[in-house]
């Protein structure tokens, strides 16, 4: 086990990322609108259906795609997985600065050989 409490933190932070393979970029949104149709219940703007979407910046473009009810859940956690991995990554890479911030300091210091 290090003993250097950065080196354990980031440890921590790859080992608690889980199934990354899983992960899905983007964003998972929810909306709610009507469908267009006159008969339908959401024609009074009251009673309107749901729609669950991934909207994902892809080859240089805004794509959305629409998600079936029965796999938001599962979607949503996907999307939120991506964005743990975003933010322990750059957790990561600031320890991993602060640390050769460190060496270079601590070499700048060492007494220099005749």
């Amino acid at each position: 086990m290090p003993s250097d409490p950065d080196l354990a933190l980031r440890g921590r932070l790859i080992r608690g990322l889980g199934a990354l393979r899983e992960m899905l970029p983007g964003s998972f949104v929810e909306r709610q609108r009507s469908c267009g149709k006159a008969n339908c219940r959401c024609a009074d703007g009251q009673h309107l259906h749901t729609q669950y979407q991934l909207s994902v910046f892809a080859e240089g473009k805004l794509k959305t795609f629409n998600v079936p009810p029965q796999a938001a859940e599962e979607v949503q956690q996907r999307v939120d997985l991506h964005r743990r991995f975003q933010e322990a990554a750059a957790r990561i890479a600031q320890l991993n600065l602060r640390r050769w911030l460190s060496e270079k300091e601590a070499q700048g210091k060492a007494p220099e050989k005749p």
